[in-house]
């Protein structure tokens, strides 16, 4: 540490410092390599900051803050380009839900698309569209313009879910939640991003950036580090279609909050206010920002940005809690906190070593999926959230604390 009224410690590099808030949390050596090798590019701006849910990730570490002149790291943000939360505040109170919330999780999976069939073969996977409802259909006007701009110059675009996916959740870690407060106001909450079509655009500039290194016989330490340059068409092309996605992320998740609305609203027939508060948050995207006199091009993969008084949100695994947050603006850690609990298992690992009981046991009164499928997703597979939320109390000040009642998994 620096001094003690520093949360962070330093971690040195061949090339610019790691800043880390991850005190009393795990943090694997995996981790720290991966760090290093992207402190060491030379288009970093001042430092590297890792978040307290830092973890290790493919080409740059999930829970990193990575600014940059003059270049970006398409696999720094990752293909789920506009992951992020989205939360709101009703004014039903925990009182007014029903005893046996079963119904309502059949109502909210009935009316949001979620999971993917193994094999479709023809038929519709499960997780898309198969008629495009009118709500989703009006959405799509605002990005079809120029979701075509884009496919005329990359037609690898085209042919992918785009439109079939908006307003539909994914699989893994992406969920849909109903929440109590600790003043027991009951909160909707989701966790999902630009799907197929954002995993399409990443994948594909990846493989862009990948080819440049070639080109210039550049040597990275990880392949997966690949960049492109400010100035080039494939840099400029990048960040158009990133922003697209980003666009087409927070918009996924506004279809797919007001669709949990009127399914909940359908199950317990009654008319509620679903707009006392709302935050709409990425947590993998890049964004122009000015940090320390410069203009740099912020990427946060796995976290969420945290200007003074800015909101976001922080959730916890299934089972744990989960916090709405106001940012500190702290500079250090380019105004960012961090986009979860971040993983301690890997899923192969998740699914070995926990057993059915602690799984139940760790949901014991969520109405939730209690299958051997999503034993990856268990508490005991993340980090403790509270260690997490201690580590970066100089980051962000909690707003609400949530715990589910109710979990839809993909």
């Amino acid at each position: 540490m620096e001094n003690n009224t520093m949360k962070y410690e330093v971690m040195q590099s061949s090339g610019a410092p790691i800043k880390s808030w991850t005190k009393g949390v795990p943090f694997e050596e995996e981790a720290r390599q991966q760090l290093k090798n992207i402190a060491g590019l030379p288009f970093i701006h001042k430092w590297v900051a890792a978040m307290p849910d830092v973890h290790l990730g493919k080409g740059a570490t999930i829970g990193s803050v990575v600014p940059t002149v003059g270049a970006v790291i398409p696999a720094a943000v990752g293909v789920d380009i506009g992951c992020g939360m989205m939360a709101v505040k009703t004014s039903l109170s925990a009182s007014q839900l029903p005893d046996n919330l079963a119904p309502m999780r059949s109502s909210i999976e009935a009316a949001v698309p979620h999971g993917r069939s193994a094999r479709a073969r023809g038929r519709r996977d499960k997780g898309a569209w198969g008629n495009i409802p009118a709500d989703v259909a009006d959405a799509w006007l605002g990005l079809s313009q120029v979701f075509d701009v884009l496919c005329d110059k990359h037609a690898v675009l085209k042919n992918t879910n785009n439109i079939g996916h908006l307003g539909t959740l994914g699989t893994g870690n992406h969920f849909i939640e109903v929440c109590l407060d600790e003043h027991g106001q009951v909160w909707f909450m989701l966790h999902s991003g630009s799907r197929g079509v954002g995993n399409r655009i990443g994948t594909y500039f990846i493989e862009k950036a990948k080819k440049d290194m070639q080109r210039w016989h550049i040597n990275l330490p990880d392949r997966d580090l690949a960049y492109l340059a400010e100035g080039s068409d494939n840099f400029n092309d990048y960040v158009e279609a990133v922003e697209w996605a980003q666009g087409f992320a927070r918009l996924n998740r506004e279809v797919m909050m007001n669709r949990v609305i009127g399914a909940v609203k359908s199950v317990m027939n009654k008319d509620f206010d679903a707009s006392v508060e709302a935050v709409n948050c990425h947590h993998n995207y890049i964004s122009r920002e000015h940090h320390f006199g410069k203009n740099v091009l912020v990427t946060r993969k796995g976290a969420v940005r945290a200007r003074e008084g800015e909101m976001g949100i922080i959730p916890g695994s299934m089972g744990a809690r989960s916090f709405i947050v106001r940012g500190l603006g702290n500079p250090d850690s380019f105004c960012s906190c961090s986009h979860g609990a971040g993983r301690v298992m890997s899923r192969t690992k998740a699914k070995k070593l926990v057993s059915m009981e602690e799984h139940l046991r760790a949901t014991e009164g969520v109405e939730c999926r209690k299958d051997r499928d999503v034993i990856d997703e268990t508490p005991s597979a993340y980090k403790d959230i509270d260690k997490v939320m201690e580590a970066q109390s100089d980051l962000v000040e909690v707003v609400y604390t949530l715990k589910q009642v109710l979990c839809v998994k993909g």
